[in-house]
């Protein structure tokens, strides 16, 4: 390091490392969470996986069971048993039903999973490097330089950098000492997330439906922090496409359905018109191709060989419709095959959108990546 002076009656102080101590609940509760995400918000199948997981790995001992367990979550809030007159959708008294503590949880959980992973790992192919005088402050600082905003200066590190260059006893401030928070424009987002619920999210022995699922929560969670003022809506699309409440995304399960893509099209841009927002955007998680379109009579008009010309000439219409509309659609495609590319690269030019062709390892990070960059407003 140069140009600075250090204070050496200061230093670091080592000391050896205690690991922090964990309670039994904590322990078992983030394996829990993670079994509930995969169950569907299926308590008791996420017990019975509990019980087998213990059995091979000794999760649980004479100290603490699986029954103290489930007693803490009752005494916490997370989960409570069913009362019949409730209306709940369980079967049978006494059952163990999800509250809505528990649900925030498993949203939070996720948004540490994924969000958590993408800042330590540093990734930014995808970000913005626009910086400047703008609406919102990102947390990164940098040297003054002639020119800049003076409400922009951080006086706390400013001051820092004062003592540290100029001793306590002579304390001034120069411009060499001056530090600014970069900001960056960025304005109101409505998004909408659409997530296939065809029966192929769970074929060829490959759970698609909970990464998706897991974005989702992670997502909302992160929105609702992070940009309050922005709104996020899902939909999930199957044979017919329809929206759901973020309380109900841990349940969310795929069905006997084919992939109407064009009825989830159709939903989310009649969502996106009534909002006030200037920047809408769609997101759209799908593994396969459109199959299934909804006649003006009513009946379904299906064709899972291949791509339909009739199916896919529809899909593209709605694509060419969104970009008019100025709603760019992001699409991230699940699958490699090469038939499905020539599909996605041709809605994709109709719509002036993006797509990503991923596997279910990098798909939260570059749907975080991306939310992040459209959000930069564009002056």
């Amino acid at each position: 390091m140069t140009n600075k002076d250090f204070n050496f009656h200061q230093g670091f102080t080592f000391s050896k490392h205690i690991p922090e101590e964990i309670s039994h609940f904590d322990r078992v509760f983030d394996v829990f969470k993670d079994l509930l995400t995969h169950t569907s918000g299926d308590i008791e199948e996420a017990f019975e996986w509990l019980d087998m997981l213990d059995k091979e790995y000794d999760i649980f001992s004479d100290e603490y069971t699986l029954e103290d367990f489930e007693e803490d979550l009752k005494k916490r809030g997370y989960i409570k048993e069913e009362d019949p007159e409730d209306g709940n959708s369980g079967t049978g008294k006494g059952k163990n039903i999800l509250t809505a503590k528990l649900e925030a949880a498993l949203r939070e959980y996720a948004l540490d999973q994924i969000f958590g992973k993408l800042k330590k790992s540093g990734i930014g192919n995808h970000r913005t490097t626009k910086t400047g005088i703008g609406d919102e402050r990102d947390g990164e600082n940098r040297n003054f330089q002639y020119g800049d905003d003076l409400s922009t200066v951080n006086m706390t590190e400013s001051l820092k950098n004062a003592q540290i260059n100029n001793g306590i006893s002579d304390l001034r401030m120069t411009e060499d000492d001056l530090i600014v928070e970069e900001t960056k424009h960025k304005a109101q987002m409505s998004t909408v997330l659409m997530i296939d619920i065809s029966h192929s999210m769970i074929l060829y022995g490959e759970d698609r439906i909970t990464p998706a699922k897991k974005v989702a929560m992670a997502l909302v969670e992160l929105i609702k922090r992070k940009y309050p003022k922005d709104s996020i809506d899902i939909i999930v699309f199957g044979n017919e496409a329809w929206p759901i409440k973020i309380k109900d995304l841990p349940y969310l399960q795929v069905g006997p359905y084919h992939t109407n893509t064009v009825a989830g099209l159709e939903l989310a841009m009649d969502i996106l018109r009534r909002k006030r927002n200037t920047n809408k955007q769609i997101f759209m998680i799908t593994d396969g191709k459109p199959s299934c379109l909804k006649l003006p009579n009513g009946e379904y008009y299906m064709n899972s060989v291949g791509l339909d010309e009739r199916i896919v000439s529809e899909c593209l219409n709605r694509a060419a419709q969104a970009r008019k509309l100025k709603i760019p659609i992001t699409t991230f495609m699940i699958a490699q095959d090469p038939y499905l590319r020539q599909f996605v690269n041709a809605f994709t030019a109709q719509n002036k959108g993006k797509a990503f062709l991923t596997g279910l390892s990098g798909l939260g990070q570059m749907i975080f990546e991306d939310y992040e960059k459209n959000r930069i407003k564009r002056i």
